[in-house]
């Protein structure tokens, strides 16, 4: 049985069409109506981890992160069809929008609670047992961006968090 593409808008299907013949001009997927750009939020606090092991005082920018609402995201930017990004995010099918709102919620958490794990550590850390951590914090969310990617591109199976660990112990 197919996914279900119901969406949360109430602008009817005329406007989902609408929208997804302008998709592809906007940087946005055609079937799910969301745009990888917004993922950058998170590849960015990726790399300023992996930074941490070799310059601890990169904690403090790490420390500065926050979660972003997609939304927010875009307004933030200087992404010029943010409008028509934002629309389309709330027009996006329940079977694309509902799992990837999961892993952005798991992205958040793992983040948060990963940068005050590193900065818990840090004063008295010997340098290996500071890059072990980095790289199991950025590679969990690093499954999770890839995750969000694949939603994004139209996959509407999720993984689970024991699926995620096995690929980090392989």
């Amino acid at each position: 049985m197919a996914p279900s593409t119901e969406n949360k808008s109430d602008n009817g299907s005329a406007d989902l069409a609408a929208l997804r013949s302008e998709a592809a001009s906007h940087n946005v997927n055609e079937e799910t109506l969301l745009a990888t750009d917004y993922l950058n939020h998170f590849n960015e606090i990726a790399m300023i981890l992996e930074l941490v092991a070799d310059c601890p005082d990169c904690i403090d920018e790490a420390k500065e992160w926050q979660p972003k609402s997609y939304p927010d995201h875009f307004n933030d930017s200087g992404f010029s069809a943010k409008e028509f990004v934002i629309k389309a995010y709330d027009a996006a099918p329940d079977c694309y929008r509902q799992p990837f709102d999961e892993t952005i919620g798991k992205m958040n958490t793992l983040v948060i609670d990963g940068i005050a794990e590193v900065e818990a550590m840090l004063p008295d850390a010997e340098p290996e047992r500071t890059q072990l951590t980095v790289q199991r914090i950025t590679g969990e969310l690093n499954a999770l961006i890839e995750q969000a990617s694949a939603i994004i591109h139209g996959a509407t199976a999720t993984m689970s968090q024991t699926a995620v660990d096995s690929i980090l112990d392989s």
